[in-house]
């Protein structure tokens, strides 16, 4: 690969991503899978790609200083985002090499008139650089939302709920890269076999990882290595990558073998597995989801992670009430607004809007009276978001407690980035009261 196909994979991958509707974690992955590219070209691309999204509305700001404010054509300010991400955010590409590539990949992707333009906007950002650094600090501090890359109201309804020093403690979180986290899969090997493997064959770099909820010898930090899909450990079943804090649900869920549970939004199925796990398993686990693909991508996981007590079923209306008071426990991972997991989402910033929230509580609201129709006398019903939002979490659960008395609140829990350094998540922990 020469040195200059990675800037072109990521002008690509952002030329389309400003073209259309898909992720750019999706366009990314889908171009890599057409040009594999070596360990350290693949860090760049991603970094360039993820960076000049994350930070599109301070790049947008630079870019209005000098150009008038005037519209361009989604191509040029692709090129010339990614120009500045380079001169101001990332300390491996020298400025002379960030300034020629930029003008030559103008010339590349159709901006040839247009690449003395390039070529002025970013040379005169260099010999300014000094002083835009300190204009750039003085914009954290003057307005955290334009200076960190966040729609204002998003700001300030962390700014209200939170104060303005976590707000932004928030923000600075949801840019920097997210770390891979993995759980040992116990279905498949034990703690010690799988650290032995990537010490001694794989040339994996880890730290162990505990809190609270996790205990010990369950999760591992990856420092360093390989393309995940590459290593025979993670084919083998022997673990799974998933964020700490998606364990914590299971975890207050507690199911035990032999019991019958529902995971009523189970896609991808990192909790179907760590459930079959704790269960042994023993038992039976069904697990719901919307769409064949969503289906299909739970079963290929539990298949690789040795599940044989889990079963995929489509979710709908029809099903959600067949099953009157079946299940011994209830699991329901809602679909939210993800703000808990923005670092992971890197365009998610940009695609959410405040009434988003509003009618995703109703949607929430019709999950948990479906669970609740499912579970047994006894029973416990997990509800979790990995939202930060209260509309979507506790206020949820107090709406739906009010209304369905025989249901009660035994525990709640959020975990911050910011407090808990994991992804952002809420769980309640809600019992059927016995009958009698």
């Amino acid at each position: 690969m020469t040195h200059q196909k990675p800037r072109e994979i990521a002008v690509r991958a952002l030329i389309e991503h400003a073209n259309g509707r898909e992720y750019i974690e999706d366009i990314v992955a889908a171009a890599l899978g057409r040009s594999p590219a070596r360990p350290e070209d693949r860090g760049l691309i991603l970094e360039l790609s993820y960076g000049a999204v994350r930070w599109q509305r301070t790049l947008d700001w630079l870019i209005a200083r000098k150009t008038q404010a005037r519209t361009q054509k989604p191509a040029l300010t692709t090129l010339l985002r990614l120009g500045l991400y380079q001169l101001f955010w990332l300390d491996r590409i020298p400025d002379h090499a960030a300034v020629h590539e930029s003008v030559e990949l103008a010339k590349q992707f159709g901006c040839g008139p247009q690449s003395g333009f390039v070529n002025a906007v970013l040379r005169g950002y260099l010999r300014e650089k000094e002083s835009t650094k300190k204009l750039l600090a003085d914009l954290i501090t003057q307005h955290p939302a334009l200076g960190l890359s966040h729609p204002d109201w998003l700001y300030d309804r962390w700014k209200t709920r939170h104060g303005a020093d976590e707000a932004s403690r928030l923000m600075e979180w949801n840019n920097t890269p997210p770390r891979t986290f993995v759980r040992v899969n116990t279905l498949r090997t034990d703690a010690a076999k799988l650290v032995e493997r990537w010490r001694q064959q794989e040339n994996v770099d880890f730290d162990f990882f505990q809190r609270d909820w996790t205990g010990e010898n369950l999760v591992f930090q990856l420092k360093s290595h390989p393309p995940l899909t590459q290593l025979g450990s993670f084919n083998d079943g022997w673990f799974y990558a998933q964020d700490p804090s998606t364990l914590l649900a299971v975890t207050q869920l507690d199911p035990k073998p032999g019991e019958s549970v529902l995971d009523l939004c189970a896609a991808p199925g990192g909790k179907t597995g760590f459930m079959a796990q704790l269960m042994n398993n023993e038992g039976t686990i069904l697990a719901q989801d919307t769409g064949a693909d969503r289906l299909a991508l739970i079963r290929e996981n539990c298949a690789r992670l040795g599940v044989s007590c889990a079963r995929t079923e489509m979710a709908s209306q029809e099903t959600s009430h067949v099953r009157k008071e079946t299940f011994d426990r209830v699991l329901i991972d809602a679909p939210c607004s993800n703000t808990g997991v923005m670092r992971r989402r890197v365009d998610l910033r940009w695609r959410i809007r405040p009434e988003e929230i509003d009618r995703l509580r109703a949607a929430q609201l019709r999950l948990l009276a479906a669970g609740a129709d499912q579970l047994k006398s006894g029973g416990t019903l997990i509800y979790s978001t990995c939202s930060l939002e209260p509309e979507e979490n506790g206020e949820v659960v107090r709406k739906f407690i009010a209304a369905n008395l025989q249901f009660s609140l035994e525990s709640e829990r959020e975990l911050s980035p910011v407090r808990d350094g994991v992804d952002g998540a809420y769980v309640a922990r809600l019992v059927r009261k016995p009958v009698g």
